[in-house]
C-alpha cells in the first residue's frame, strides 16, 4: 500500500514539474521561419532588433509623411509572414489610408525571432526594447500601442508604463490565469509562471483606451473585455456583432472603430 501512494506522489510530483516549467510549450505557438525569408513588401523593411540571448525580427512600416506610429504586439500563434502582411486589415493598405507607420515584432521563436520564450518577464523586456528602438523616431507625432489577443496583456503593460496617446486591446483577456481555467481546469493557479494580467495594468493606463472584441468570441469571451472596462479609467468597448476570435477583422465595424480612433488623434 505504501508503495503504491508512494508511486502516486511521485506521478503528480511529475506532473506539477512539468506543467510548471514546460508551460510555454502549453501556452505558446510559435510558427518559425526561414532566416533567409524574404517579406517583399513594399515600403517595409526589416528592422531586426538584437535583445538579451536573441535578435527578434521586426517589420516596419514607414511612410513619408505619417501622423505618427501604429506599434503592435500580435496574437499567439503565426508570424509576421501573416500578422504583417495579410492577416488584419488587408496587409498594410488600412495603415496606408490612416497615414500612420507601424511596426510589429515576432516574439522569441515566432518567424525568424531566434530563442525560445522562458519567461514572462523576459516577454515584457523584449517588447521594451522594441518600442525604445522605434518610439524615439516619433518625436511629436501621434503614439498608439495596439495588443491583439496574447498581445493585449503585453501592450496594457508597455501602455501603463509609456503613456501612448491611444491605446487599443482587441480580443482582450483579464489574465492568463483566468483563461488556463477554461483551458486546463485541473492546473493550480499557484503554478502559473506567465500571468500576464491586463486587468492590473489597464487600470494604471493614463489615456485613452480602445476595446475591441467579437460577441461570438470562442477562445476569449467578450466579458473579459466587459470587465476590463469596468475596471479602466477612460476605456470605450466596442461589441463586433457576430464576430468570432479568428474573424474580427472580416467585420467592417471594427476596422471602422480603429480607423475613427485613429482619425481623432
Amino acid at each position: 500500500m505504501l508503495s503504491v501512494i508512494a508511486g502516486v506522489v511521485a506521478a503528480l510530483v511529475a506532473l506539477v514539474a512539468v506543467l510548471y516549467w514546460r508551460q510555454g510549450t502549453l501556452l505558446f505557438f510559435p510558427e518559425p521561419l526561414a532566416p533567409d525569408y524574404r517579406f517583399n513588401l513594399p515600403g517595409v523593411a526589416e528592422a531586426p532588433l538584437a535583445v538579451d540571448g536573441a535578435v527578434l525580427s521586426a517589420l516596419h512600416l514607414r511612410l513619408p509623411d505619417p501622423k505618427g506610429i501604429v506599434f503592435l504586439l500580435h496574437g499567439n500563434a503565426g508570424n509576421l509572414a501573416n500578422w504583417f502582411a495579410g492577416r488584419e486589415f488587408e496587409g498594410t493598405d488600412f495603415y496606408r489610408r490612416a497615414n500612420f507607420d507601424l511596426f510589429m515584432i515576432d516574439y522569441r521563436g515566432y518567424g525568424k525571432s531566434s530563442g525560445r520564450i522562458r519567461s514572462e518577464a523576459q516577454l515584457h523586456g523584449d517588447v521594451a526594447a522594441a518600442w525604445e528602438q522605434v518610439a524615439p523616431l516619433y518625436q511629436g507625432r501621434r503614439k498608439v500601442i495596439f495588443g491583439r489577443s496574447l498581445g493585449t496583456a503585453l501592450a496594457a503593460g508597455l501602455a501603463a508604463r509609456v503613456r501612448p496617446d491611444l491605446t487599443v486591446l482587441a480580443s482582450a483577456y483579464w489574465s492568463m490565469v483566468e483563461l488556463a481555467r477554461i483551458y486546463y481546469p485541473l492546473a493550480p493557479r499557484f503554478l502559473m509562471r506567465y500571468r500576464l494580467e491586463t486587468f492590473r495594468d489597464i487600470a494604471n493606463i493614463d489615456g485613452p483606451v480602445l476595446l475591441l472584441h467579437g460577441d461570438q468570441d470562442e477562445l476569449i469571451p467578450v466579458t473579459h473585455s466587459v470587465r476590463l472596462q469596468a475596471v479602466a479609467r477612460a476605456a470605450q468597448l466596442v461589441r463586433i456583432a457576430g464576430a468570432s476570435h479568428s474573424n474580427l477583422d472580416d467585420f467592417t465595424r471594427y476596422r471602422e472603430a480603429l480607423s475613427d480612433s485613429l482619425a481623432r488623434l
